[in-house]
């Protein structure tokens, strides 16, 4: 799946949160503090449940809440690609290695959750009255937002060719939609430029989880 339309009118609050590398618990921290409601309010999530962190497997978990939606990041095309395909040694490379200590129960439910992640849309487009909220892990690679467009799925997860630009002031606006929410590449803390917003704040990493309130 390509795209995915949500009609913010469903929620209360919508906030998005940044890559999060299984670091389940910083995230319910995060969540307490600004009182998240779980029956009426949305999180959603960028992409990059997975890897690194402490928390794969309660991260993916997260897949079957129903306040919780999330775009495909990287490391779940990593993982998709070892299991389907094998390609294990990207994945093992880039912090997959904690689905290789798993055993028993455990390693039956990571692999119905990671089969979960195929799932997953590239791009969630959020409807709130008469702003457009476009959510991708990397990047939307287009000048211009379409519903439907086609698009090349390796860059909507792996680009940084766009946050480069903008890092080198260079960048431009993405016509089409009001707001469009990225992760994917860590940073001190969150770039906000045209209309454009970098939201992964390297919580793996030790620093702050970055959580933006969008309704």
């Amino acid at each position: 799946m390509i795209y995915q339309s949500l009609n913010g009118e469903s929620w209360r609050h919508i906030y998005i949160v940044g890559d999060l590398h299984g670091c389940r618990q910083l995230l319910d921290e995060r969540l307490g503090e600004v009182n998240f409601d779980y029956s009426q309010d949305l999180l959603v999530a960028v992409g990059d449940l997975i890897d690194r962190g402490p928390d794969s497997l309660g991260c993916l978990t997260l897949l079957t809440e129903p306040w919780f939606r999330s775009v495909r990041g990287n490391h779940e095309e990593m993982a998709i690609a070892a299991l389907t395909v094998g390609q294990h040694s990207p994945w093992i490379r880039n912090g997959g290695d904690w689905f290789y200590q798993l055993s028993g129960s455990g390693m039956i439910e990571a692999k119905h959750a990671l089969s979960q992640c195929r799932l997953l849309p590239l791009i969630l487009h959020i409807v709130q009255g008469s702003r457009l909220i476009v959510v991708a892990h990397a990047d939307y690679p287009a000048a211009v937002y379409a519903w439907g467009a086609a698009v090349d799925a390796t860059d909507v997860v792996w680009s940084r060719a766009r946050l480069e630009r903008l890092q080198n002031g260079t960048g431009a606006e993405i016509r089409g939609a009001d707001a469009f929410y990225f992760g994917h590449t860590p940073l001190d803390k969150p770039l906000h430029a045209f209309n454009q917003h970098y939201i992964d704040t390297g919580a793996v990493y030790g620093h702050s989880l970055t959580l933006a309130q969008i309704q």
